[in-house]
């Protein structure tokens, strides 16, 4: 499986929530037509970053785009973190990825494929069967419903193929913006930046945006790098706030942009003991995809134990 873009004619569609290590959630930027959203207006719409001390915003969009290229050269191998051979994969596996990692994910996704390839398949499954396929996941009725009713949307509506334009995406059941994005970033090609957990807690602090709102924080950074980055800049920022810039204790003491980062001496200073937080490859660790792309300098994640049948 690729984190390259990918054509195939498949079918699916559905977002959700995001968890600690999944890189999705529900919401999402760019159109079919690579546009940003407009900022919202309003009142409380604009809540500006408390810029690094006496940086102007030039200085800051500087200091982002810097960023953007030192965290090339760290992750030069970014790529979504969850297995997929073609769109309806992606965005079935999008839909799974709320409230769980993306491993459990991935470890749930082969049975549930290898049950159900397609959106006409899936749209005929049995609820009780889906459910129990799914189960690992969490949710798994709510996630269930939402995968029926998206495979039956696709071969209904859309001829058993996902669409590639972001206001098709987002009629589907329990598909968002953010959800949307992912599919069309990664297996259409459409530059889109993806707002996770992750994404929105690093740009904050950051000080790259004060907003909130993932629609809001997907306009800003929008207007910050060019289109071209916007796909790419998402894998980054994800990889690096799992790897090293975790929430409550990130590891400042191993972090190769600390010098660049107005919120270090948060977490972790004395290099030694940062560098034991670190995740996933930079700390030896196997990482989340179970076949990772050849460029990947980890290890694969393991396939799911067995699990006992259910009485």
């Amino acid at each position: 499986m690729s984190n390259k873009p990918v054509r195939a004619q498949a079918k699916g569609s559905a977002g959700v929530t995001a968890a600690p290590d999944s890189a999705v959630g529900e919401h999402a930027p760019v159109e079919a037509s690579a546009k940003a959203p407009p900022a919202p207006e309003g009142k409380n719409s604009v809540k500006k970053p408390k810029p690094a001390r006496g940086e102007s915003h030039l200085a800051m969009v500087r200091r982002a785009r810097r960023i953007n290229r030192e965290l090339a050269e760290i992750y030069p191998y970014a790529h979504p973190e969850l297995d997929f051979r073609n769109p309806f994969e992606l965005l079935v596996a999008t839909v799974l990825s709320a409230q769980t990692t993306d491993l459990r994910v991935n470890q749930t996704t082969p049975a549930l494929f290898a049950a159900y390839p397609t959106p006409e398949d899936m749209a005929a499954a049995a609820p009780e069967d889906l459910e129990e396929l799914i189960r690992p996941t969490g949710f798994f009725r709510a996630k269930s419903r939402s995968l029926l009713g998206l495979s039956q949307a696709l071969r209904d509506d859309f001829g058993g193929e996902v669409p590639g334009r972001i206001e098709d995406l987002v009629k589907l059941p329990g598909v968002g913006r953010k959800t949307a994005n992912v599919v069309l970033g990664n297996a259409f090609g459409v530059p889109g930046i993806t707002v996770d957990t992750h994404f929105g807690r690093l740009v904050r602090r950051w000080k790259w945006t004060g907003q909130e709102d993932p629609e809001k924080v997907e306009a800003e950074i929008c207007a910050i790098f060019p289109k071209s980055e916007w796909t790419m800049l998402s894998h980054r920022v994800v990889f690096h706030g799992r790897r090293i810039c975790h929430s409550r204790k990130p590891a400042c003491g191993a972090c190769p942009i600390a010098p660049l980062c107005p919120a270090y001496g948060e977490g972790e200073t004395d290099p030694e003991k940062a560098k034991k937080l670190l995740k996933y490859e930079k700390g030896g660790q196997p990482g989340q995809r179970l076949t990772p792309p050849p460029d990947y300098p980890g290890l694969p994640a393991p396939p799911a134990a067995a699990r006992a049948a259910r009485p």
